[in-house]
């Protein structure tokens, strides 16, 4: 049931809110930041190739899939919060330079909570982060898309679709 409504919360990894459900929900999840906490331990505990998965499955920032207009509608309304689909044409292609650096370094795309972000912060922390080990950078990428949940699930709450 959780991953019928919140399935698409953890981009194209609708296993986090199965294993949630699995978990088992009691009133103390009643909120989205409770609910969030619970999804976010489920993606922590997971396996490591698990979380690769759930890394892999974001898209580059300002990449090929947001100009094809390819992305989830949760990443094109966050991406453009943050005026990525407003890049000038060297801003894009420092963000095709850095995903392609990163995705070489790492094996996964760079994954920030771009809500409250723009594109000069976005830009200043990929290379920033360029500077991590792997798995630190594992770990920071798994926090950014349990943050990135946190906002999903806040919005979704405050939404009147829901």
């Amino acid at each position: 049931m959780l991953a019928l409504h919140y399935g698409d919360v953890y981009e194209h990894s609708p296993w986090v809110a199965e294993a949630a459900w699995r978990h088992g929900l009691t009133e103390a999840h009643d909120t989205p930041d409770a609910l969030a906490e619970l999804m976010g331990l489920m993606l922590q505990q997971a396996s490591s190739e698990q979380q690769i998965k759930a890394i892999q499955a974001h898209p580059d920032l300002a990449g090929k899939a947001a100009m094809a207009g390819e992305l989830t509608q949760d990443s094109t309304s966050e991406q453009a919060g943050a005026g990525l689909d407003q890049c000038s044409p060297e801003e894009f292609a420092r963000f095709e330079t850095l995903n392609a650096v990163y995705k070489e370094k790492f094996g996964f795309p760079f994954v920030i909570a771009v809500k409250g972000l723009d594109r000069h912060a976005i830009l200043a922390a990929f290379e920033e982060r360029l500077n991590n080990d792997k798995p630190t950078e594992r770990q920071t990428a798994i926090e950014q898309i349990i943050r990135i949940a946190r906002f999903r699930l806040r919005d979704r709450a405050t939404s009147p679709a829901f």
